[in-house]
């Protein structure tokens, strides 16, 4: 799947899980009654659309591949590493016949943590920013560094 825009994402997303959360996850306990499906992020960045996704069983950051990626050449179930500014996530290869190929990373599930839909789209919003925001530096003092401390003197 070649994907355009953020909006082209989102209702992808939206529609194929909804769908699976109608057939596959129907009446099953794992499922939060009080939760919706929800796409949150999936902005260009580099030649991947990350964001993250949320269903009533649960939150997982994906990122869908631009044009050309080197995990497309792996199948479904098979896992890699990649870096964003917050560090360094390992994700799995999934696939929708809606979507084709993706890679998540969980966050949360099953997801009865969540008592309504705004505490999880507000989590996500969350993990979505930070995915992208580097760590604070450390303060080091100097003399700490010179002692091989990496806290405050």
């Amino acid at each position: 799947m070649l994907w355009q825009d953020s909006g082209q994402i989102k209702g992808a997303l939206e529609t194929t899980f909804n769908r699976i959360l109608t057939t596959r996850m129907h009446n099953l306990p794992l499922v939060n009654p009080l939760l919706s499906v929800k796409a949150v992020g999936f902005e260009a960045y580099g030649d991947l659309w990350p964001g993250v996704l949320v269903t009533p069983w649960f939150m997982n950051l994906l990122l869908l591949p631009g044009a050309e990626h080197s995990w497309l050449a792996l199948s479904p179930g098979k896992q890699f590493e990649h870096t964003f500014p917050a560090g360094t996530f390992l994700f799995t290869l999934a696939h929708e016949p809606q979507l084709g190929l993706y890679a998540q990373c969980s966050l949360f599930s099953p997801m009865f943590d969540f008592n309504d839909q705004d505490s999880a789209i507000a989590a996500a919003e969350s993990a979505w920013l930070g995915l992208l925001t580097p760590p604070a530096p450390r303060n080091v003092s100097r003399r700490a560094l010179l002692r091989g401390r990496m806290g405050n003197a």
